[in-house]
């Protein structure tokens, strides 16, 4: 099942992509109430509204908490991120950071680049998955009964503030730089572990391509090294980290600029574009 957030007649809402249009699921408040519920929960009526009729969101406009995201989860990221700033290394263990999302920003949305504040935004394309029931030392063979479904988050990053600062926070986390949807695929549309193929163009050139199968820390021990000592909560955004191919690691380098279009695609969720301004 595709899920959305959308506006029509001015009301958000959330709903299921169908053949026919819209159904609205007018029972949730939010994609994050749908999503405490289960998709079980998500019954579709009758009603169905023209998809031309609607604007749609980011799955999860204002996430309740930061989305958490891994670093250097490919290997060929992992050279060139070392290639553009030394003290960029993946060590013996997964790492992780978190982003501060105001508000995510659509498919079809802008990119602000900040130029007051940084001249090297750059994209990361990748999938993420959102956790369906509260999570608190779930060991790696019961991973999957807690993935409610997945989504595409690009990974902006300012990357001169983020080597400047030492972490990624503040470098990931500029109002605008969370690109997310354009929808959830519930988890019973996947494989598991999923193996899905994540690309990303800049207008037109195609600057990324990589599978989920190339993940150094897969979804069962993410959820069983976050959840061993805190609680993910249900509707939380886990980023799982970007192939080869961002900005930074061209010679030189190939940052974003104002007009730029990026478009970044995952197998089975769809395609989330959106333009730098």
């Amino acid at each position: 099942m595709k899920l959305i957030t959308f506006l029509w007649e001015e009301t958000e809402l959330v709903g299921a992509l169908t053949e026919t249009g819209v159904a609205p699921l007018r029972q949730f408040s939010s994609m994050e109430e749908l999503i405490r519920a289960g998709v079980s929960a998500a019954e579709l009526p009758a009603e169905r509204i023209p998809l031309s009729e609607v604007r749609v969101l980011a799955p999860i406009p204002r996430p309740s908490q930061d989305v958490l995201c891994l670093g250097m989860n490919f290997a060929d990221h992992t050279t060139e991120a070392a290639r553009f700033h030394p003290t960029m290394v993946r060590e013996s263990y997964a790492v992780y950071f978190s982003k501060r999302v105001n508000e995510a920003v659509a498919d079809g949305g802008a990119i602000d680049s900040h130029p007051e504040v940084t001249d090297q935004v750059d994209y990361e394309a990748e999938v993420a998955f959102i956790v369906g029931k509260d999570a608190y030392r779930v060991p790696a063979e019961r991973a999957r009964e807690y993935v409610f479904g997945y989504t595409i988050v690009n990974d902006v990053s300012a990357r001169e503030i983020q080597t400047r600062h030492k972490q990624f926070h503040l470098g990931k986390s500029l109002d605008t730089f969370t690109p997310m949807g354009p929808c959830i695929v519930t988890a019973d549309e996947f494989a598991f572990p999923p193996e899905i193929g994540v690309r990303c163009f800049v207008n037109g050139e195609k600057r990324q391509d990589g599978n989920t199968r190339q993940w150094i820390y897969g979804i069962q021990d993410v959820i069983a090294d976050l959840s061993a000592g805190m609680t993910l909560r249900a509707g939380t955004v886990i980023s799982m980290g970007t192939p080869a191919g961002v900005g930074m690691g061209f010679e030189p380098p190939k940052f974003l600029k104002s007009g730029d279009v990026v478009r970044c695609e995952a197998d089975g969720i769809g395609i989330l574009t959106n333009f730098v301004r």
